[in-house]
């Protein structure tokens, strides 16, 4: 079948005026091996079989022959030799990448660098000879071949390193191959294929032609929530005509016969750290540097890893800041930066995310577990979205970011003015993801199912909340897969089968069907897929919420604005490092959500009577209160599970207050601090104090000191020997103080026989009452005196073995383990109670609300 731009029969610009974006034609690769230009909302009907079309061996052994055949022989599209791109399969072609890698004038000044100072080390040391220690005749020529040497030497490393590294594809009957195994393996668990966007395809198939001419590369920069995802994009890329990308993969997926199957298929083989590795990191960035410069495509997690949460993470800017750099210095002119949405109606390992994130360690991938993956073709997992946003040029947001930072007052030197180039550079990617993403018709099932009240919910009621659940995306600007005008009942029982009843359970015997969440946590993941589109909205209505949760008459329940505004301030800022915020600022975002909420009806504004643009008090309106606060408890159930993981956050720090035989100065291991933060929260889901067990998550949890790290709340320590575990302890302003009362149930008759308990009182304290006057109480909600002595004694309880460890630790290692260890400052001078969580001074404004 020839490229999708023959398929359509309109042409590109009439379908530009005639439709959005949001209801372009879809393009979906299937079993069939085909591609299927479809009308605006194309979704295969019931009866038809996608994996059934697929030629079988046992059912029609010649057309399964002949479709073999057909890719053996690089028959029409299935040659690959006319695609948009530079040059690359061909014999040779690996050997002539690591040469032009091995050449470049960046390494080499690096490993001359590096031997000049190992010879002046090794003379220095006398290990050349007492002549050069004494300055005999011919020490020059001897320094000079021992450099030589070390050279040789080094360049055989750089050698080694290169071939390890690179990807390898050179075969083209190999890549053929490759497409037809990974597409079958791929529309096969994903029964209803790949779908991608008709316009967006056009659109990039015109930006690769011109990237071409120029001899310059596409920088694919995808979300990254599955293995497949490294699948699907080689699949587009080579069905629609597209140099593969290479890659930049972390090498655990370096493993036996896998690993060499999929360095040959595009793989870039990276360590997970570079450490001090001065060598690595130059060959790094002179690999990266000769595939920009040579116009080569390239691909590369902007997450760093897979989201385990469902959510959009923070980015990692390691091989981004390699690929900036390269442009930024001039050693390559410019680059075509495409961020990517992949979406799935169900990933394939989120069983096994569930389990990391209370606390199982992660497996090492191996061949075992590789093949295995097998089981998943015989599941109905939907299908998978890949949305494209439109390219931009590299070059262009540089000289865009200088030119900003040129006017500020101050003027920056150029490290941070590098360094907040490359931060704007990666949220702004994640930010053109999240406006192209599509959400599925999973996401829409559990968003419901998480955000209502009550045990279940009956099957008219689940159908009309999704409708409703999908035209508030949409009114966000957001998309929601295309389904092409089939009834919603449709859609919500394909997404029912995909889900499964592990995760959504069917009351039977009833009037009506009536579904419950089975797995809240692992359903979390198709919620948390959802949230960005109201994030903001979710914060004001927390804010709202304490007010709300004090009851009585709506009198009792109004806020004014400057509590409101305070208490987004405060949210917004606690989850700076979870999610994407818009970057106009407070203010400017915060009046447009009220005006938004205002306009659904949502909240009741009073304004002054003299200064109507000025908001005075707030409140849930009429309407919204006769509806049963459906939007306003929507909002609240989504921001809910992430501010009770932050509140137990903070109360899991109460388990490093020293108890009276211990010394401030003590530490404690940050790994058993998190793992013993992890338990506490358990009991206390189990107890009833915390509603959401999702709120016991590891990776939510590590977010959350991340914050108080920054925040000077806590002090870590990090070695730079692996071996030795990173600690932790409170700083002294944040460590609560203790009390001592008589010990009435101890035998002894001594005088001394008393116990101590954390006072509820201090900066620790304050601030994690703050976090909790918005979070959703647990059972003794009006207990409030009982809650927080049960919960500061049962987080001293769990903390107690953590101090016999220290205890022991200090006294046999003393304080010479702890001269080697480096403390990490905070990054701002004051705590966040102390500044009231100002924003004034944050080196990352694009990531605040």
């Amino acid at each position: 079948m020839s490229p999708p731009s023959s398929s359509s029969s309109s042409s590109p610009a009439r379908r530009r005026e005639t439709s959005t974006p949001e209801q372009a034609p879809d393009l979906s690769i299937t079993a069939d091996d085909q591609v299927y230009l479809h009308a605006a909302g194309y979704d295969a009907p019931p009866e038809r079989g996608l994996v059934s079309s697929f030629a079988r061996f046992r059912s029609s052994p010649l057309d399964f022959i002949r479709e073999i055949s057909l890719h053996v022989s690089g028959t029409g599209w299935r040659s690959y030799d006319d695609f948009i791109g530079q040059p690359m399969f061909y014999s040779g072609f690996s050997e002539e990448m690591k040469a032009r890698v091995l050449s470049n004038s960046m390494l080499v000044t690096k490993v001359r660098e590096l031997a000049e100072k190992r010879v002046q080390v090794e003379a220095k040391e006398g290990l050349l000879g007492d002549e050069i220690m004494n300055g005999g005749a011919g020490k020059e020529d001897k320094k000079r071949k021992r450099r030589i040497q070390i050279e040789e030497s080094l360049m055989e490393v750089c050698d080694t390193m290169t071939d390890n590294m690179i990807c390898k594809m050179e075969s083209n009957r190999f890549i053929r191959g490759a497409y037809y195994l990974a597409t079958q393996l791929l529309t096969r668990a994903y029964h209803q294929g790949v779908h991608v966007s008709s316009e967006e395809v056009l659109r990039l198939r015109e930006v690769a032609k011109e990237a071409e001419k120029k001899k310059q590369s596409i920088i694919f920069l995808p979300c990254h929530r599955s293995h497949v995802d490294y699948v699907s994009l080689q699949i587009i890329c080579f069905r629609i005509g597209l140099a593969l990308p290479t890659i930049v993969a972390g090498d655990n997926l370096n493993f036996p016969i896998v690993g060499n199957f999929l360095q040959h298929a595009g793989a870039m083989w990276i360590r997970r750290s570079f450490g001090d590795d001065q060598l690595y990191s130059t060959l790094v960035q002179a690999y990266i540097d000769t595939l920009m410069q040579n116009g080569y495509n390239l691909k590369c997690f902007v997450e760093g890893g897979r989201s385990r949460t469902g959510k959009m993470l923070p980015p990692k800017f390691g091989i981004l800041s390699y690929m900036l750099d390269s442009v930024a210095s001039g050693r390559v002119e410019d680059a075509i930066i495409c961020p990517v949405s992949t979406q799935y109606d169900k990933v394939i390992e989120v069983d096994s995310y569930i389990s990391e994130l209370l606390g199982q360690p992660k497996p090492k991938e191996n061949l075992k577990d590789f093949i295995s993956a097998s089981s998943v073709l015989s599941l109905k997992l939907g299908r998978v979205d890949v949305r494209f946003h439109e390219p931009w040029s590299l070059r262009k947001f540089i000289d865009a970011q200088h030119d900003r930072f040129s006017r500020l007052p101050q003027q920056l030197d150029l490290k941070d003015e590098r360094i907040r180039i490359l931060r704007t550079l990666g949220y702004k990617v994640l930010s053109d993801i999240n406006d192209v993403s599509v959400i599925m018709p999973t996401a829409l099932v559990g968003t419901v199912l998480l955000t209502l009240r009550g045990r279940g919910v009956g099957k008219s009621e689940l159908i009309r909340r999704v409708e409703w659940l999908s035209e508030r995306i949409k009114a966000q600007g957001g998309r929601v897969a295309h389904f092409a005008g089939l009834p919603t009942r449709v859609v919500v029982d394909r997404a029912l089968e995909v889900l499964g009843s592990g995760l959504v359970g069917l009351v039977g015997g009833l009037p009506e069907d009536t579904y419950y969440a089975v797995d809240r946590f692992q359903l979390s993941f198709y919620r948390n897929m959802t949230i960005h589109l109201f994030i903001l909205h979710s914060l004001v209505s927390a804010a709202l919420y304490t007010r709300v949760k004090l009851g009585g008459g709506p009198e009792y329940q109004r806020i004014t604005y400057t509590a409101l505004r305070d208490q987004v301030h405060f949210l917004s800022q606690l989850f700076r490092g979870e999610f994407i915020f818009p970057t106009e600022g407070l203010e400017h975002n915060l009046a447009q959500t009220i005006t938004s909420l205002e306009s659904d009806g949502v909240i009741t504004v009073t304004r002054d009577a003299s200064n109507p643009s000025k908001v005075e008090t707030i409140e849930l309106s009429s309407t919204e209160r006769s509806s049963g606060r459906e939007s306003f408890d929507f909002y609240c159930f989504l921001i809910w599970p992430f501010i009770e993981a932050a509140w137990l956050g903070a109360i899991s720090l109460v388990m490093l207050t020293p108890p009276p035989s211990a010394s401030k100065e003590t530490w404690l291991d940050l790994k058993k601090v998190q793992d013993r933060a992890q338990l506490l929260g358990k009991t206390l889901y189990h107890q009833g104090d915390l509603s959401y067990f999702e709120a016991v998550n590891k990776e939510t949890l590590k977010n959350t000191y991340t914050r108080f790290e920054e925040e000077g709340m806590i002090v870590v320590s990090r070695s730079r020997d692996s071996k030795i575990p990173s600690s932790i302890r409170l700083a002294d302003e944040w460590i609560p103080s203790r009390t001592t009362t008589p010990n009435t149930t101890s035998n002894s008759s001594s005088s001394t026989a008393h116990s101590t308990s954390i006072e509820a009182k201090g900066l620790l304290w304050t601030f994690a009452e703050r976090i909790s006057s918005s979070r959703r109480e647990g059972k003794n909600r009006r207990d409030g005196a009982t809650v927080q002595n049960r919960v500061l004694s049962l987080a001293d309880r769990v903390g107690a073995e953590l101090w016999q460890d220290a205890v022991v630790k200090t006294s046999d290692e003393g304080e010479a383990e702890r001269a080697v260890l480096t403390a990490s400052k905070a990054l701002r001078g004051k705590s966040m109670a102390r500044k009231g969580l100002s924003s004034s001074s944050s080196p990352a404004p694009v990531s605040k609300l």
